[in-house]
């Protein structure tokens, strides 16, 4: 029953934001180090040249430093900024770029808004999680942005979910809506799973 799994995902999306509400900010920050260091391994292996990322939120592993590195070294780094019909529009990232809270409190970019299909051209997606299983299912926080995003692009680059360690899971409660993803980042390693 749809309404029973929706019921599961919202006891395992409390569970997984307490585990994260539980880390110091000295934790936090050895995290986003870890994790930068990572995603540059991933960007190095893939070859990837124009990115979509986001910005973290002080609950996330951080993805901002990595961001900031990216723009430095001459990559193309898309942001997204969600819009009314559910759908997510995309900003050119810059350094330390002027920021909002959007209105679901997620920290989006501010600049010129590209429409939903600039994201067609990233050679590489990196989304946020609240967790992913073994199969490459991915948990978000129940708004649907990414999924529906990943779900109408017509030629999806691969897709990388940001997430702890501890948030790799054996299984996650899926949806037919549900997207699943080429591999997660965690803060210790990268994991591509089997083409889907």
């Amino acid at each position: 029953m749809p309404e029973d799994i929706e019921h599961v995902k919202q006891a395992l999306r409390a569970d997984l934001r307490q585990r994260r509400h539980m880390l110091s900010p000295i934790q936090q920050e050895h995290a986003e180090e870890s994790l930068t260091e990572q995603l540059w391994n991933l960007v190095d292996a893939t070859g990837a040249t124009s990115i979509s990322c986001y910005l973290s939120t002080t609950l996330e592993p951080g993805t901002r430093t990595f961001v900031n590195q990216a723009i430095e070294r001459g990559l193309r780094v898309l942001l997204p900024s969600t819009r009314a019909d559910g759908l997510l529009d995309w900003v050119v990232a810059t350094v330390d770029g002027d920021e909002t809270d959007g209105p679901l409190g997620v920290p989006e970019p501010v600049g010129e808004l590209l429409g939903p299909i600039a994201v067609d051209e990233v050679d590489l997606l990196l989304i946020p999680a609240a967790a992913v299983d073994e199969s490459g299912m991915r948990l978000g926080w129940g708004r649907g942005y990414f999924d529906k995003t990943i779900g109408s692009m017509q030629k999806c680059p691969p897709v990388y979910a940001v997430i702890f360690d501890s948030e790799l899971l054996d299984e996650v409660p899926a949806e037919p809506h549900d997207q699943p993803v080429s591999g997660v980042v965690t803060p210790t390693r990268i994991v591509t799973f089997a083409a889907h």
